[in-house]
């Protein structure tokens, strides 16, 4: 028995010892396997992984690349400062070319200047009379604006106009109940009154953040892979203006888009190309192809017994308005009479004023790319906020009944034009001024119709979103952390706005409703904006994950950034200043 289980011992031993070696050829098979996988598949072997490391090292120090293989294709190298730019910010064009330049961008910023007070006057109690000194007014602050942002500000090529953001505030004091006169013009007035002394006060946070240094503060840690989400939501948010606006005259508003297209995209390389005729005026000549095109539709009778909403989004013959404006006026403060003042009021448009400063952020940051200017020092963004808070004060002392901020679609045609030039802007800023005195050349100018006005929008606002992603060529896409802030944020910026406007237009009011309706509006009204929501997202996100990570920094690119904080790192910087 003892020599039996000695037998069977050794054949237990022998078995084992056979079978670890089978699994051991298998092993080892399979590793011989996996290597010639990866290098079909074309995975890095580890002397390829220190070479490439060396590389990484190479760029990050300011060294040259090693040269691609002629087989291999070679990244598009980060430019600092836009290329192809035809003029920038300190060389501006002749002064004929420079003198249309400037008219067109008087043409594209009517827009907005004539959409705003069109939809609040009617509300406030006012008739075309009305609607026409607004109208004068905001052009007239528009102009005085964009010329002290140029000159005193960022010295950057932005308009500065009317915001869509103080809308909804202005509608707040609007629905306030409390004004029951029942002559029109007398509540019309009041309600303006109201809505000058919120302006007043609510400048004071924009001035006081911008010419402290505070924002200064605030943007020193806004980095290329935050300013994504931000800047291109300031242009793609907006998309409820563009091709809405369109439908709401497909005969006029499409026919306009197509050639706008057609002008800017085909044509300036097909006929006379290299001369930059018809991209760079692409504006002039489809607006006035097609707004004949629509007055001959108007003449010919071709929205006669149309529904009233149709023939307002259509016919160019707004008499209304044209008869409302009279032939010379000057606008001057508080010519609505004095100010009045509530508390809750003035809470709610600050914190419509301090979206728009966070928008405004990111226009200015589009608008110094695309006129090829280096990423803006702090300090200089802060300086233009506090002018731009200044340019808040004046719309409460003249009555606009609307905030100011960077114009987004004005930021767009500096793409389109490829001119980035300051004395442009502040030609454009002179047309502005001379048509708010002259009342009735520019209430003709004034009645665009407005589904033209909404295929600009489709142009202008896409190319400042496609500004805002350009910022992606700064940081490392292969990062799951940049992954992750990128999508995160930009899923919220637009999904958190769509929540809060489908439950206003819904309900009536937003999702925080209490007593306090200033309270109510503090809160809704920051959420109701795409631009900021994601902006404040990645910036919060940015500046708390995984910070003291060496890798972190170069792949959300401040280190591309770090050299324009101040004057004396980059000579470039002093260029746009």
């Amino acid at each position: 028995m003892k020599a039996l289980r000695i037998k069977r011992s050794r054949c237990s031993y022998q078995f084992l010892h056979l079978f670890i070696q089978t699994v051991c050829f298998y092993v080892k098979q399979m590793d011989i396997n996996i290597e010639e996988a990866k290098k079909d598949l074309g995975f890095c072997t580890a002397q390829e992984d220190q070479f490439r490391a060396k590389n990484r090292k190479k760029m990050a120090g300011g060294g040259a690349a090693p040269a691609a293989k002629a087989s291999e294709p070679v990244p598009h190298p980060p430019k600092d400062q836009l290329p192809n730019v035809s003029y920038c910010i300190t060389s501006p064009p002749p002064w004929p070319e420079a003198i249309l330049l400037g008219f067109q961008h008087y043409l594209v910023m009517l827009g907005t200047t004539v959409i705003i007070p069109t939809a609040l006057v009617p509300q406030m109690g006012g008739g075309n009379e009305e609607k026409a000194q607004v109208i004068q007014t905001l052009l007239f602050v528009a102009g005085l604006n964009t010329l002290l942002q140029s000159i005193f500000g960022t010295r950057l090529p932005a308009v500065v106009g009317g915001s869509y953001t103080f809308v909804a505030p202005t509608i707040s004091i609007i629905l306030s109940g409390r004004w029951s006169d029942e002559d029109p013009i007398s509540r019309f007035k009041k309600i303006m009154r109201a809505t000058q002394g919120a302006l007043i006060v609510a400048s004071t946070l924009q001035i006081v953040l911008g010419f402290s240094g505070l924002w200064r503060n605030v943007t020193r840690l806004l980095s290329p892979l935050s300013a994504v989400p931000l800047v291109s939501l300031v242009g793609f948010g907006l998309y409820e203006f563009g091709f809405p606006g369109v439908a709401k005259c497909v005969e006029v508003g499409l026919p306009e888009l197509v050639l706008l297209v057609i002008f800017s995209q085909y044509l300036a390389h097909l006929i006379r190309p290299g001369k930059n005729i018809f991209d760079r005026f692409a504006v002039i000549f489809t607006v006035a192809i097609v707004w004949i095109y629509a007055h001959l539709l108007t003449v010919g009778g071709a929205y006669n017994g149309k529904p009233p909403k149709t023939q307002a989004s259509c016919r160019t013959d707004r008499a209304g308005l044209i008869n409302g404006a009279p032939w010379i006026s000057i606008p001057y403060p508080f010519q609505w009479g004095p100010p009045s003042f509530d508390a809750g009021e003035a809470f709610a448009m600050m914190m419509a004023t301090f979206v728009s400063l966070v928008e405004s952020t990111g226009a200015f940051v589009a608008v110094a790319r695309y006129a090829s200017a280096t990423p803006l020092p702090p300090s200089i963004l802060s300086r233009g906020v506090g002018w731009q808070g200044v340019g808040i004060l004046l719309s409460g002392l003249f009555g606009t009944g609307n905030g100011s901020s960077v114009s987004v679609e004005n930021a767009g045609l500096l793409a389109l034009t490829r001119v980035g030039s300051r004395r442009v802007v502040q030609i454009s800023a002179g047309f502005m001024i001379f048509f708010s005195i002259l009342g009735k050349f520019g209430a003709v100018f004034a009645s665009i119709p407005a589904p033209i006005v909404g295929a600009l929008y489709c142009l202008f606002f896409a190319y400042v979103g496609a500004g805002g992603l350009g910022f992606l060529q700064f940081c490392n896409l292969n990062s799951f952390r940049t992954k992750f802030i990128l999508g995160f944020s930009v899923f919220l910026g637009l999904s958190v706005p769509q929540y809060f406007n489908e439950y206003t237009a819904v309900a009536g009011y937003g999702p925080v409703h209490t007593h306090a309706r200033w309270f109510n509006d503090m809160v809704n009204v920051p959420f109701q904006s795409k631009a900021f929501v994601a902006g404040v997202v990645a910036y919060f996100l940015d500046n708390t994950m995984h910070k003291k990570d060496g890798q972190t920094r170069k792949d959300r690119g401040k280190h591309w950034w770090d050299k324009f904080k101040s004057f004396k790192t980059d000579t470039r910087t002093k260029t746009p200043v």
